[in-house]
């Protein structure tokens, strides 16, 4: 199976000012591209060759793991924004929110703080647990929770490149735009 990048469901430009047109063809044009490439590079003759790309994140180790995987968070981020976004999500993941977090101000908060304070690069993540309950994860590098058996619900990606040519190392002006494209609907639809 050969992989291939994913259109984006909006133009480059559509994100701005919160996202350049400029950090999109570098980030989506360039970083995930290159992911796509190199899995696609190292897949052939492997258990992997014909594998979906969940069940390569899921199963795989080392390199495999880390572009399978920056190719599926890429994909979940790009997708949760639209230029009409930001708010609050409102039904069953609203609900479940205040009910986990005591209020949206809060989930927000810690969502915030654990974004801002993940060392390096990676990923924080909204998950559901198998409970049903939801949690806050920080991944290191092309960490995904699909390989601990969680369900992604929102990601925000921390890795410099994702904000360094808008923010540079403003990473927490960064996340503050963040919330400003956050497509709640669809974001809610994973719940």
């Amino acid at each position: 199976m050969s992989f291939e990048l994913p259109k984006l469901p909006y133009a480059l430009n559509a994100l701005e000012p919160h996202i350049s047109q400029k950090t999109l063809e570098f980030h989506y044009g360039k970083h995930h591209q290159a992911y796509v490439n190199n899995l696609n590079n190292l897949i052939p003759g492997t258990k992997f060759e014909n594998a979906s790309l969940e069940v390569i994140v899921k199963e795989a180790e080392g390199a495999v793991f880390n572009n399978a995987a920056q190719i599926w968070n890429h994909t979940f981020y790009f997708n949760s924004f639209s230029p009409n976004g930001g708010g609050e999500p409102t039904g069953d993941l609203g609900h479940a929110i205040k009910q986990t977090f005591n209020s949206f101000a809060v989930f927000k908060e810690n969502f915030t703080k654990a974004s801002a304070t993940l060392f390096g690069s990676g990923w924080t993540w909204l998950v559901k647990k198998p409970d049903g309950s939801l949690d806050i994860v920080q991944e290191s590098n092309a960490g995904n929770p699909l390989h601990k058996g969680l369900t992604p619900i929102l990601t925000c990606d921390v890795w410099e490149h994702a904000y360094y040519l808008d923010y540079q190392n403003r990473r927490p002006d960064y996340i503050e735009s963040f919330w400003k494209l956050i497509d709640w609907e669809l974001v809610g639809k994973r719940f």
